[in-house]
């Protein structure tokens, strides 16, 4: 079975490495939305895969460090692309989520990265 948890923040941030005629180049934001996406069999007494009380109270601090933030100020995403930051949350959660099967980070409501721990 596999649950999703999705989550929101505000964050401004720039591409440093993209060149200077990009748009992205400036300073800009983003309403983000983060999935979280678990996998494992159903409990036969809870009935969940992971209670998502339990699955806010891990990403809690990681939302608060990256909510109305510039990310490019967060240690680990001096080059904040949603690719990235996908891996960054991915890095973060997986120990305290070991079910976590994949990340999801929207940078608008068309565009999206999925992480999956592979390179």
């Amino acid at each position: 079975m596999r649950i999703t948890q999705g989550f929101t923040f505000e964050a401004a941030h720039f591409l440093p490495n993209v060149p200077k005629t990009h748009r992205c180049r400036r300073m800009h934001g983003h309403s983000y939305r983060v999935d979280l996406a678990l996998e494992g069999p159903v409990d036969p007494v809870t009935g969940f895969v992971v209670d998502f009380f339990d699955v806010e109270q891990a990403f809690g601090p990681l939302l608060a460090q990256l909510d109305h933030h510039c990310l490019n100020e967060i240690e680990g995403l001096e080059n904040p692309t949603a690719e990235l930051i996908a891996a960054w949350i991915w890095a973060r959660m997986k120990p305290l989520l070991p079910t976590l099967a994949a990340v999801r980070v929207y940078e608008t409501p068309m565009s999206f990265a999925d992480y999956t721990g592979a390179a």
